[in-house]
């Protein structure tokens, strides 16, 4: 049940009754002197029906309480028409009741849409780097969320697998063919393949000659060409694959739509554009000018559709992914998992879908936008060259600083559950400084932050879980059918079932605005007001009724926490 729902209906349905359009607009009361929700529209209705909103509010709780015969909440009115609600215990425990027998613990399925997710889609060309965890962990997070609501997710890696920056790479494997160099050997690592391939790009101007000519040879099928890039995309994604599994992200192979895939499509998109008379040729290359998109000196800004030379940039290969996804798998939703610095790419690419007819005005493609990760002194995060940081180096360099917190904190452990445990703990830390963080925001990377006990982190939340798996392994409550076996009458209590009730508002609050942060912050105070819970409330040294149902408020609380952390692709710990 979604209680913020359940009482603006109510809420706004009352207000209908009193003649008086508008929503009651409830939400969660940010203080607890103003109840647990708060109903803030009654002064908005009020003003568009020129009311006196302090008496429309007055007249609203008179009928609400009427209408309240079960007596499911408390309503008082504040300030000039805000009406704040409490929900009564025995309401709160007939709704845990119902969780508890609930696998879905009350998050019901919503109206089902087909939806595409685009999300990491590396550059083949290298190795994946640590920009990429953002698209990578923010778009499987709302993939899972998705799919949990009920919405049948369409995964796509849409990878770069073609271009001019393939034309050194595959004159480099060329080269090192001829001399009979064990190929398989110099490609596991392919960022210094691609750092070699590029100074001799730089500083042998026959090599470059070479380069040019295998992007030509390349665009047009050349069969020598197209194995030696075949040997190399294949293990690109090998590596490519070897990160999804490691951080356990629900990409594979199946997943895999490459911009090659696009090639033949390429024309048939132009021509579109131009039989839609959106083409204009400068200077020999074909583009499309948008009124509705202004560059700086405020005139409309060109995207480029097909350079003077004949070859295709990004965009093209971008609207012939729009037209497939559109017409070919007819989706109701394209999420774009992508850095907010492209936001003038996909203003270009949807317009001009739009425009040209490419997408249906029904279907919503969105750029789902996301900062940068910086270091401490505020940049962009790189190696002490400048260069990019591979994100193997720093799944390893994670998993590496768990391990010592882990024999820091119980040595006791048996050298495998140590590495069990740090390789989850490690993994899962870095995945979870990503999601708690607003994804449209740039963040500052810290190990320190990322890999504390303490604060909204992973191995915060995974103690939590544990140490109420602790709290059951040593309780007995009895699994007998008495919905009012939940006893609240302690604040503690109270302000519990209420957060492990308001689960379904929090995951459904996430795909509002794609937001995986709200799940995040939703468990952190769940399990801050579980340790307060557990502070004051014993469990065990209880008597027998009160212990029952503050067991059961343990295990329910424990569910929610694993559930909520799976669905941001995150596992838990029995112990740690």
């Amino acid at each position: 049940m979604n209680l913020k729902i359940f009482l603006e209906e109510k809420a706004t349905d009352c207000l209908c009754e009193l003649g008086v359009d508008g929503s009651a607009i409830v939400k969660q009361s940010a203080r607890p002197e103003h109840g647990q929700y708060q109903a803030n529209g009654v002064m908005g209705a009020a003003k568009k029906a020129g009311r006196d909103p302090r008496q429309l509010a007055s007249d609203l709780a008179s009928l609400l309480q009427e209408k309240n015969d079960k007596k499911i909440f408390d309503i008082e009115i504040a300030g000039p028409g805000f009406i704040n609600f409490t929900l009564s215990g025995k309401f709160l425990s007939k709704i845990l009741f119902d969780l508890e027998r609930d696998p879905r613990l009350g998050v019901s399925l919503q109206r089902k849409r087909k939806v595409l997710t685009d999300f990491s889609s590396p550059n083949l060309a290298k190795e994946m780097h640590i920009g990429h965890l953002r698209s990578t962990t923010i778009g499987d997070a709302c993939s899972r969320i998705l799919e949990f609501l009920g919405h049948e997710v369409i995964r796509v890696n849409h990878v770069g697998d073609w271009g001019s920056q393939f034309g050194s790479l595959l004159a480099y494997m060329d080269r090192l063919s001829e001399s009979e160099t064990n190929l398989g050997n110099e490609l596991k690592d392919l960022e210094l393949f691609y750092k070699k391939a590029s100074e001799l790009f730089k500083e042998d101007e026959d090599f470059a000659k070479s380069a040019r000519e295998f992007v030509v040879r390349l665009q047009s099928e050349d069969p020598h060409c197209m194995r030696l890039w075949s040997q190399f995309v294949t293990e690109s994604l090998y590596h490519c694959q070897n990160v999804y599994d490691r951080l356990g992200v629900s990409l594979e192979g199946k997943n895999t739509v490459a911009e090659s895939f696009y090639n033949n499509q390429l024309k048939a998109v132009i021509t579109d554009l131009e039989n839609a008379g959106l083409v204009t040729v400068s200077d020999g290359a074909k583009c499309v000018f948008l009124d509705e998109v202004k560059g700086k000196d405020g005139g409309p800004t060109p995207a480029i559709i097909q350079k003077s030379d004949g070859g295709f940039p990004y965009i093209a290969t971008d609207l012939a992914a729009a037209k497939h996804r559109s017409k070919t798998l007819k989706v109701d939703d394209a999420l774009y998992f992508v850095d907010a610095r492209q936001a003038l790419h996909f203003k270009h690419l949807f317009k001009i879908a739009q425009m040209a007819g490419l997408i249906e005005e029904k279907q919503n493609f969105v750029h789902v936008a996301n900062g940068i990760i910086l270091n401490k002194e505020g940049k962009p995060y790189k190696t002490r060259e400048g260069g990019a940081v591979k994100l193997s180096e720093v799944i390893e360099e994670s998993v590496s600083r768990a391990m010592l917190l882990i024999k820091e904190k119980n040595s006791n452990l048996p050298d495998e559950e140590k590495k069990i445990i740090s390789e989850k703990v490690g993994i899962s830390s870095i995945k979870y400084a990503e999601l708690s963080k607003n994804r449209a925001t740039d963040y500052i990377f810290d190990w320190d932050q990322m890999l504390s006990f303490d604060g909204n982190t992973a191995p915060y939340l995974m103690y939590a879980y544990t140490r109420i798996q602790g709290i059951l392994n040593n309780s007995a409550a009895s699994d007998d059918t008495n919905e009012n076996r939940f006893i609240l009458n302690d604040t503690n209590e109270i302000r519990l079932a209420l957060k492990i009730v308001q689960f379904t508002e929090s995951v459904e609050a996430v795909i509002e605005d794609y937001c995986p942060n709200l799940l995040c912050n939703y468990l952190f105070e769940l399990a801050q007001i579980f340790m307060t819970f557990y502070e004051n409330c014993p469990v065990n040294s209880s008597e027998q009724a009160t212990q029952e149902s503050r067991v059961h408020l343990c295990e329910l609380t424990g569910r929610v926490l694993k559930k909520g952390l799976e669905l941001l692709g995150i596992e838990v710990l029995e112990r740690m």
